[in-house]
């Protein structure tokens, strides 16, 4: 499965816009995924070069034959170590697309899906550590309920946390189905796929330390990105767009920002746009993966 089949990019246009691609510069494609953005950067490129990195194995199908292009399988939390490897220590724009790839929500192997049967997997990369299953079945009941109400957002997360515990003890969860068919008993009425979705949201942001990993490659940005450079992420819930907006404006991910004797902003970055850009009403009817999606554009000052 290739290309837009595997993944229609988000908002292709504004994010080429927003790199404001030099035809000479080096860019980075931090979530390679299906190739998307990484194909329409190529178009504008003349003897500039692109770098993009995914953790998934199953993206390197998609890498364009192009000497401008090099692929490296890893996770970007990574990325300016491996950017040194290919003697590359600034760059002039740097992409980030936070959203699962349409390919892995539809592949019932790897457990992302609420729609699918299959192993409670929902790890980006074969060389992470723990699987959801791991989590729902070791985690201990305080772990659980902080997870669900972190990271999913979830009212009643303490009641889920002791009903896993209790249910695990009889037989431990291995399927997305027998896993589904607990939470059907705490979804709110009218609201099951929503709640299911928040739940195995909060199960995979867990597994694959998307936060940790957010932040590592949010400050690595500020080293590599050369001055004027260009910062594009693009995220899909509220606790990843926070993170991006609060190191946009500050410079960091808490606390108010740094200012000067004179009382000017101390900060890294410089917001490009004032408010986070959100896609048309056409796109989300045809992609309805862009009604969620914030987009927000720094320059490295």
């Amino acid at each position: 499965m290739t290309g837009h089949n595997y993944h229609i990019p988000v908002m292709l246009e504004q994010c080429i816009e927003g790199l404001d691609i030099d035809p000479n510069g080096v860019y980075v494609d931090l979530t390679f995924g299906g190739g998307g953005h990484s194909k329409e950067i190529l178009k504008h490129l003349d003897k500039g070069h692109l770098y993009g990195f995914d953790q998934d194995a199953d993206a390197e199908a998609n890498v364009p034959d192009d000497q401008r292009f090099t692929f490296i399988q890893a996770n970007f939390r990574d990325f300016k170590k491996y950017l040194r490897l290919y003697g590359v220590s600034k760059v002039d724009g740097i992409l980030a697309d936070l959203g699962i790839s349409s390919h892995q929500i539809d592949e019932p192997t790897r457990g992302f899906s609420t729609r699918f049967e299959g192993e409670l997997d929902m790890r980006m990369s074969a060389a992470m550590s723990i699987s959801a299953k791991d989590v729902l079945n070791s985690y201990e009941e305080g772990q659980l309920h902080k997870i669900f109400g972190i990271y999913g957002e979830i009212k009643n997360a303490r009641t889920l946390a002791q009903a896993i515990v209790a249910q695990r003890a009889l037989s431990p969860f291995t399927t997305t189905e027998s896993f589904k068919s607990i939470l059907q008993r705490f979804a709110p009425r009218g609201k099951e796929y929503k709640y299911f979705a928040q739940v195995f949201q909060a199960l995979r942001i867990e597994v694959n330390d998307e936060m940790g990993a957010l932040e590592e490659m949010l400050l690595q940005t500020l080293e590599v990105l050369k001055p004027g450079g260009k910062l594009v992420v693009m995220s899909y819930h509220s606790l990843e767009d926070r993170l991006v907006k609060n190191f946009i404006n500050k410079g960091k991910f808490q606390g108010e920002v740094d200012k000067d004797f004179f009382g000017n902003l101390i900060r890294p970055l410089e917001p490009v746009t004032r408010k986070a850009i959100v896609a048309s009403p056409e796109e989300i009817q045809k992609n309805s993966r862009a009604r969620s999606a914030k987009l927000r554009i720094a320059k490295k000052i």
